[in-house]
């Protein structure tokens, strides 16, 4: 059984992404990051760095204890050695698909969030900053589409813990000022994923998950964006 601290994020897709393909048993945390739960003594134990997602493998493959982990990339990384899934077994395969991964991770999607930020969530709008990150996502989506020209996944013919790694910080191309048809090879791959039934499971259950969850006040954004030096440490006042 798989513990997942969760919260309906792009990075929190990926893991119910792999999850939902993988069929391993899991069990959801919501980690309302809009309240502050991320900031709870237990969560900060699990994930340090005060962010979703994290797992704890209630019965890893060595027979010991529960291993906790923090950091998507990480989880997915992990996920795929446990079942041995969505990442191919030789050496060449498996270092496409991981480079592919740490892309998403180092660029795609810290690129898209700053994007988020300045384009919706910043208390006012910086054109310089807004400009930035929106060319920045544009190039990067440059990158994947013409990664994704002569195959028909990121890695190669194999859907892999790559693609689930970058398709959730593609999903909200709208907001992040992007149109996939000026990007056609990435246009047909985001929507050969989209078409998946995990991946339309996963973010059935996100949808579920949002509708229940009381609206985003200004005090939400306070707590999201208002972090300092001393924040993982302390609940926010």
């Amino acid at each position: 059984m798989i513990d997942l601290y969760y919260w309906t994020t792009p990075n929190g897709h990926k893991i119910t992404m792999f999850l939902e393909e993988s069929g391993l048993a899991y069990q959801l945390k919501l980690i309302n990051i809009g309240k502050g739960d991320q900031f709870a003594p237990d969560f900060l134990k699990i994930a340090p760095n005060n962010r979703i997602p994290a797992i704890v493998d209630q019965a890893p493959a060595d027979g010991g204890a529960p291993i906790s982990l923090f950091e998507s990339g990480a989880i997915l990384l992990y996920l795929a050695d446990k079942t041995g899934q969505f990442i191919p077994a030789d050496l060449r395969g498996r270092n496409e698909t991981l480079q592919w991964l740490f892309w998403q991770v180092g660029g795609l999607g810290p690129m898209a969030g700053q994007n988020h930020h300045f384009s919706t969530g910043a208390p006012e709008q910086i054109p310089y900053a807004i400009d930035r990150y929106v060319r920045e996502t544009g190039r990067l989506y440059g990158v994947l589409d013409k990664r994704l020209a002569d195959r028909e996944f990121v890695a190669g013919d194999q859907y892999t813990i790559a693609d689930m790694a970058s398709y959730p910080w593609i999903v909200p191309y709208a907001k992040q000022s992007q149109n996939l048809d000026d990007f056609p090879n990435l246009q047909r791959w985001f929507e050969a994923i989209k078409a998946r039934p995990a991946t339309q499971r996963a973010y059935a259950l996100a949808d579920q998950i949002k509708k229940a969850a009381p609206p985003v006040t200004a005090e939400d954004s306070r707590i999201l964006y208002g972090q300092d030096k001393n924040t993982p440490n302390r609940q926010p006042q």
